[in-house]
């Protein structure tokens, strides 16, 4: 491959991701129903990508897969912790009921989505502004580190068969800009240094998130979730990363004491 095709699609993508950036920190910034909006509309987005991928014939499911999945996500902040868990979990069992077939990835990755979404939400409003940036901060770390990284040092790939790009090189960068963005964070805030560590764990799973959504585009034989972001190809595909590490981070947080040292 030359270098130009290397790079043939950086111009887009950083247009793209200008414009993410910009929503996305209006969105932050703001806090609030701005921000759970924002985020009840990305998981409903998601969904329908999800459904679209694995039902591609049932595009009215889809679509009110997606609905059903952002009010809900979007209520679910609002209310009682203990009610809000099952409420997630709706539209997971009305797609089941819905779909014929790849029930299975519908109902692991569905849950995913909600529950990625809540987690987020949650980090907004108890935790604030600095830890939900911190976590986006460190998705982006990874994933951009990962993406200079693999195409400039190159090297054996990480999973071919399911991730042909990706390498073993990218993949430890990520790690390592995980790292340092917990090494600031942690200078910043008077956490504990066990934020570095914790950086690593959420940096390998939100590469573990984009290994197990490559995995459904593989098996389904297509290269993009959807086509809504110029360069990136869908929602779930610019987000994959962010869910893996937002799981982690509401289940795993529950344990290690979120934020260390100041808990």
């Amino acid at each position: 491959m030359s270098d130009t095709s290397k790079w043939s699609d950086l111009t887009i993508r950083l247009g793209s991701a200008l414009f993410m950036v910009v929503v996305g920190l209006i969105a932050l910034l703001s806090g609030g129903i701005v921000f759970h909006l924002a985020v009840a509309i990305i998981c409903g987005l998601m969904i329908w990508e999800l459904v679209r991928m694995i039902a591609p014939l049932n595009a009215p499911l889809a679509f009110q897969l997606g609905v059903l999945s952002g009010l809900a996500s979007l209520i679910a902040v609002y209310i009682p912790s203990g009610f809000a868990l099952p409420l997630l979990l709706v539209p997971t069992f009305v797609g089941f009921a819905g779909l014929v077939r790849n029930r299975v990835i519908f109902m692991v990755f569905g849950v995913m989505i909600m529950l990625a979404g809540f987690g987020m939400m949650s980090v907004r409003s108890d935790l604030g502004f600095i830890w939900m940036l911190w976590l986006i901060v460190t998705v982006v770390a990874t994933d951009a580190l990962g993406y200079f990284a693999g195409r400039m040092i190159g090297g054996p790939k990480f999973w071919p068969a399911v991730s042909p790009k990706k390498t073993w090189s990218g993949t430890a960068f990520g790690w390592l800009g995980a790292a340092v963005v917990g090494w600031a964070f942690a200078a910043y805030t008077g956490a504990s240094v066990e934020l570095i560590g914790i950086s690593i764990a959420v940096a390998m799973a939100s590469q573990m998130g984009d290994i197990a959504e490559s995995a459904i585009k593989r098996k389904m034989g297509v290269k993009d979730s959807s086509a809504l972001i110029p360069g990136h190809g869908g929602v779930l595909d610019r987000f994959d990363g962010m869910l893996g590490a937002s799981v982690f981070l509401l289940i795993v947080g529950q344990f290690v004491g979120f934020p260390p040292g100041l808990v």
